[in-house]
C-alpha cells in the first residue's frame, strides 16, 4: 500500500508536471514555433519547477501542527521525482516528431495521465469519476487554450 506522503507527492507532481509543462510548451510553440525553445522550456520546468514544487510541498507539510519529519521528506522527494521525470517525458515526442505533432501527442499524453489519476482519486473517495475527471481535465484544457492564445498574442508584439 502506498503511503499518504508518497501519494501526496505523486498526485501533486503529476498534476503540476502536466499542467505546467503543457502550458509552457503550448505557449512557447504558439509564440515562437521553435523546437529548441520548447525543449529549453521543458528542461527548465523539469529542473526549476520540480525543485520549487518540492519545496512548496515541504513547507506545506512542515507547517502542519502534527508534521512528522519522515512524512515531510517522503512527500518532498516524491513530489520532486514525479515532477522531474514526468515533465521530462514530454521531451520524447518533441525530440522524435515535428513540433506541431509533438504538441498534440504531448497534450493527449498529459490529459490521459491526468484523467487516469483523476479516476483513481475519485474511486478512492467513492465519488463518481466522471465529475472528477471533467473538473481536472477542464482546468488543464483551460490552461492549454489560455497559454496558446497568450503565446500567439505575444508573438504579435515583436
Amino acid at each position: 500500500m502506498v503511503k499518504d506522503s508518497v501519494r501526496t507527492g505523486v498526485s501533486f507532481g503529476l498534476t503540476s508536471a502536466t499542467i505546467t509543462t503543457l502550458g509552457l510548451m503550448v505557449g512557447l510553440q504558439s509564440g515562437t514555433n521553435d523546437k529548441l525553445v520548447v525543449i529549453g522550456g521543458i528542461l527548465t520546468i523539469a529542473l526549476a519547477d520540480a525543485f520549487s514544487d518540492a519545496l512548496g510541498i515541504h513547507l506545506s507539510e512542515e507547517s502542519k501542527k502534527d508534521a512528522d519529519g519522515k512524512h515531510v521528506w517522503e512527500s518532498t522527494i516524491a513530489t520532486f521525482l514525479t515532477k522531474f521525470f514526468f515533465a521530462l517525458s514530454f521531451l520524447v515526442p518533441v525530440l522524435l516528431m515535428p513540433l506541431g505533432e509533438a504538441i498534440i501527442v504531448s497534450v493527449l499524453w498529459g490529459l490521459l495521465v491526468l484523467g487516469l489519476l483523476s479516476v483513481k482519486i475519485a474511486k478512492s473517495k467513492d465519488e463518481k469519476p466522471f465529475k472528477v475527471v471533467l473538473e481536472h481535465i477542464g482546468v488543464a484544457l483551460f490552461v492549454i487554450f489560455a497559454t496558446h492564445y497568450l503565446g500567439h498574442w505575444i508573438s504579435t508584439l515583436g
